[in-house]
């Protein structure tokens, strides 16, 4: 068995607080209590960080892999890709695409859920509206029939975490209330609804709004649609691609003004080439550019995803938006752990749980990372 290890001097991050040359004590693949054996290994980290390993709701892939069409060699190396990152916890998305498909796609990805490589499935189409389709195929929508809702779920042998819909097109509330009676988040994304269309969502068991501001009506003073009601609402937690050009950083303030530090999950919707690089690469069925690092359509220039990996979010959280390091750690770690119902493992370091953490110099950038007590990027600290 490998010695406990003792992570000691950083600031670390816990749900109580900051704590200056606090220490983590790992024991195997979990956080220990104090004291530590006497013939531990001690990890001098003064002057960085310590935060909990990140949690992501909502991605596509990464690494050159996509999670939709990928062997189980390509989604490993995806998942691999984002480890490296520090994004500890995945959930894995689905693209639009033929409902069969899907459900093969979903037995593929159940399998790598069951070794707990990821943490569930996210089903991002095809059941949203084509007036917000974004990077998903049109001819493949469909409206959400429960009954085709159902197979996709049946086919992901519990494991299926999360399911975006466009509540408002037929079947949606009915859809709705088959997640939440399955024990599945019901998300709200791709949208064309109204406030009250939102709302009626909202009272039949919707609980996430995807990508929030993205692929749904902008707030509008006398028509203030989706965006309103669930910034409004207590029970929904809203999704933030935190890249710089998904949202203005007025919006993201805005998000968390209203929402609140306790509602905010940060997102990549990442695909293939978040870590990877620049290139043409395939979303489902659709061809996609990537320059700079920002994804469009090749066909109409919408945008595609993300390249965003979670310790560039945390970063940009902190240091360009101004948050608070236990807000940024809350929307990264604690409050989409808490969603997935994962708050008992993972999401905050405290004893007990596995010992995911990310270790971030004070310029906040990755420097060390761990996984269930092992490293997946080594310090290498003296």
């Amino acid at each position: 068995m490998a010695p406990t290890k003792v992570l000691a001097g950083a600031r670390v991050v816990l749900p109580t607080g900051i704590v200056d040359g606090g220490r983590v004590i790992v024991e195997g693949t979990r956080i220990a209590a104090a004291p530590a054996p006497a013939d531990a290994q001690v990890v001098d980290v003064t002057g960085h960080w310590l935060v909990p390993g990140f949690v992501d709701l909502h991605n596509h892939g990464g690494g050159g892999a996509s999670f939709t069409s990928g062997t189980v060699d390509e989604v490993l190396r995806g998942v691999h890709a984002h480890r490296l990152h520090g994004t500890t916890t995945l959930v894995a998305s689905t693209v639009t695409g033929d409902l069969d498909f899907l459900a093969r796609r979903a037995g593929l990805l159940a399998e790598l859920a069951q070794q707990g490589e990821i943490a569930g499935i996210h089903f991002e189409g095809p059941f949203i509206s084509p007036c917000r389709k974004g990077a998903h195929s049109a001819r493949l929508l469909r409206d959400p029939d429960p009954a085709e809702v159902r197979k996709l779920i049946d086919a992901a042998r519990g494991r299926a975490k999360m399911v975006t819909l466009a509540t408002e097109l037929p079947g949606g509330l009915d859809s709705v209330r088959l997640l939440a009676e399955h024990g599945v988040i019901a998300a709200i994304g791709h949208t064309d609804a109204t406030y009250e269309e939102t709302v009626q969502a909202i009272e039949a068991g919707a609980t996430v709004a995807t990508h929030l501001f993205n692929a749904m009506p902008a707030l509008g003073h006398r028509a203030p649609g989706p965006v309103a009601a669930l910034l409004e609402d207590e029970r929904v937690t809203v999704e933030l691609i935190n890249d710089g050009t998904h949202l203005h950083p007025a919006s993201l303030q805005l998000a968390f003004h209203h929402a609140g530090a306790g509602r905010v999950a940060f997102v990549t919707d990442a695909m293939d080439a978040a870590g990877f690089g620049d290139g043409r690469y395939m979303l489902g069925p659709l061809e996609v550019e990537v320059a700079d690092g920002v994804a469009r359509l090749v066909e109409g220039g919408s945008i595609a995803g993300s390249t965003l990996t979670l310790d560039r979010a945390f970063k940009r959280a902190v240091t360009v938006d101004g948050l608070p390091v236990e807000d940024a750690v809350a929307a990264l770690s604690a409050n989409p752990a808490r969603l997935l119902g994962l708050a008992d493992r993972v999401g905050s370091l405290e004893p007990g749980k596995d010992a995911d953490l990310v270790l971030l110099d004070s310029a906040f950038d990755l420097k060390g990372v761990m996984r269930r007590g092992e490293w997946v990027v080594d310090p290498q600290l003296p």
